[in-house]
């Protein structure tokens, strides 16, 4: 009923830059917070960026100055644009909604399926 598509994800040497997207579809009434989510290799999943639906961000200090997220709530995207990349910055990259479904009238969250992206020179 409700999907969230990630893209943009590859292979980038450090201090390149790489710019994620993500659609939400589906049977949707409304969209809330928007999160990116990443996984690096043997590491727990932690919450890089959020964006509410009027546009307040909060940053993971190690990306501030960095990232830098965006929406636009006519398309239901999150864009996340990562400059100066780094190593450590490997990770699968998930993005996270907060859904109002058309069908089920409550808000629940939903998942992408994850974008790799690799630092690396």
């Amino acid at each position: 009923q409700v999907q969230l598509v990630e893209s943009g994800g590859g292979l980038v040497q450090p201090g390149g830059s790489l710019r994620l997207s993500c659609v939400a579809s589906g049977r949707i009434a409304s969209l809330g917070d928007m999160n990116w989510f990443r996984q690096g290799p043997g590491k727990q999943r932690e919450l890089v960026v959020s964006i509410t639906s009027d546009g307040a961000t909060s940053y993971v200090d190690s990306v501030k100055g960095r990232f830098s997220i965006s929406r636009d709530n006519a398309k239901n995207t999150v864009y996340l644009q990562m400059n100066s990349l780094k190593p450590e910055d490997t990770a699968v990259y998930y993005c996270n909604a907060a859904v109002l479904s058309s069908v089920l009238t409550t808000w629940r969250g939903f998942w992408g399926q994850g974008t790799r992206v690799t630092v690396s020179s």
